[in-house]
């Protein structure tokens, strides 16, 4: 038998359930799970902020394992066999259909209605779907990708879903050699925009965000200047982030941190003619007052979503990091680690910012 967690409902406490052995059909691949992540969306699922989820769920959405069993051949997106025993991540979107309008025209798959995620919208019923289980069961199709030589399970789950959230959003905000970049937040998202953006060719990187653990790492990951939240004002930091650019504003804004009154902060922070980039907004977390004339048309301000990642910001954000991750220290992030039974604990500290990244580790691995 196979334990997991599984998330009942909002709200409701989580429950460690057992699942026989599963049996594999052609095509899939079975994960011993290495570590799973706990990011900011499992806080909402368990808050049921987000809409569609088909409650009781086994969370987790980006995770490592070791390949335990394939059902034939499988092959990696470089056409190579996935074996026994390799260290692997996924593409936690699966099922997209390939067919519909947002697929082909709108090449924007993660718009997909068919787009099903592990962790999220797979119903507990149907089987190992998520990541806080001893083991994951990959169906068919699913996107697999062995880390790259060097790279160990807690490099690349040092960044998990902000890395290519991260990367996603610095290819939105299209940097360009010499920009002064301000990233709003100093979570996982917020911290690999901070080194994506600095590879992309920013001069001058501002972070805005707390706690200090936090900001810490932003120092590590080459931020010229930090602004904790909980010490100086918004305004005061509106003026620091002018006397840092000769009174213009930052060239490229991301917003990275889920606040909503951030975004009102952003559109002030950039300067006319300058970008802004909205990636922390994922779940509905409440509307804000914005001056469309002042803040927007006047400053001929460029606003941006970004909602989700597709392949290509995991396979590209995995492998930059491979090359520069002893320059920029993902692993870093990793602060706890909890086994299935203290998931809930998890959820709490990642909830109060206690951790800046939090682990579910079912079996023996360790960082």
């Amino acid at each position: 038998m196979v334990r997991a967690v599984v998330m009942p409902q909002p709200l409701e406490p989580l429950e460690i359930h057992e699942y026989p052995d599963p049996d594999l059909e052609p095509g899939e691949v079975l994960l011993e799970t290495l570590c799973s992540e706990v990011c900011g969306t499992d806080v909402h699922l368990y808050h049921g902020r987000l809409a569609g989820v088909p409650y009781p769920i086994i969370p987790g959405h980006v995770s490592v394992g070791r390949v335990l069993e394939t059902a034939g051949e499988v092959l990696d997106v470089d056409g190579r066999p996935v074996v026994r025993d390799q260290v692997v991540t996924f593409l936690d979107v699966h099922e997209t259909c390939g067919h519909c309008w947002y697929c082909l025209v709108a090449q924007e798959s993660t718009k997909c209605p068919n787009r099903k995620v592990y962790g999220i919208t797979y119903p507990a019923g149907d089987g190992l779907l998520g990541g806080w289980s001893e083991q994951i069961l990959l169906k068919a199709g699913v996107k697999i990708i062995p880390l790259p030589e060097g790279v160990e399970a807690i490099d690349y789950i040092g960044g998990g879903c902000g890395l290519s959230t991260g990367f996603h959003a610095v290819e939105r905000a299209q940097i360009q050699l010499g920009d002064t970049v301000v990233v709003q937040g100093s979570g996982p998202v917020g911290l690999s925009a901070t080194a994506f953006a600095r590879l992309s060719g920013a001069d001058r990187l501002i972070v805005i965000g707390a706690p200090r653990a936090r900001l810490d790492i932003a120092e590590s990951f080459e931020a010229d200047l930090v602004l904790d939240i909980t010490e100086i004002s918004s305004q005061e930091r509106l003026e620091q982030v002018q006397e840092a650019t000769g009174g213009r504003g930052a060239d490229v804004v991301i917003e990275a941190s889920g606040n909503p009154q951030a975004v009102t902060e952003g559109l002030d922070l950039a300067r006319d003619g300058g970008t802004y980039v909205i990636a922390g907004q994922y779940t509905d977390a409440g509307s804000v007052s914005i001056n469309p004339h002042l803040q927007i048309n006047r400053k001929h301000l460029d606003i941006r979503g970004c909602w989700g990642t597709a392949f290509t910001h995991v396979y590209r954000g995995l492998h930059i990091m491979a090359r520069y991750r002893e320059r920029f220290r993902w692993r870093d992030m990793v602060s706890h680690t909890y086994p299935l039974e203290e998931a809930g604990s998890a959820l709490e500290s990642v909830e109060k910012l206690e951790a800046t990244k939090a682990l579910i580790v079912p079996g023996e691995w360790r960082p």
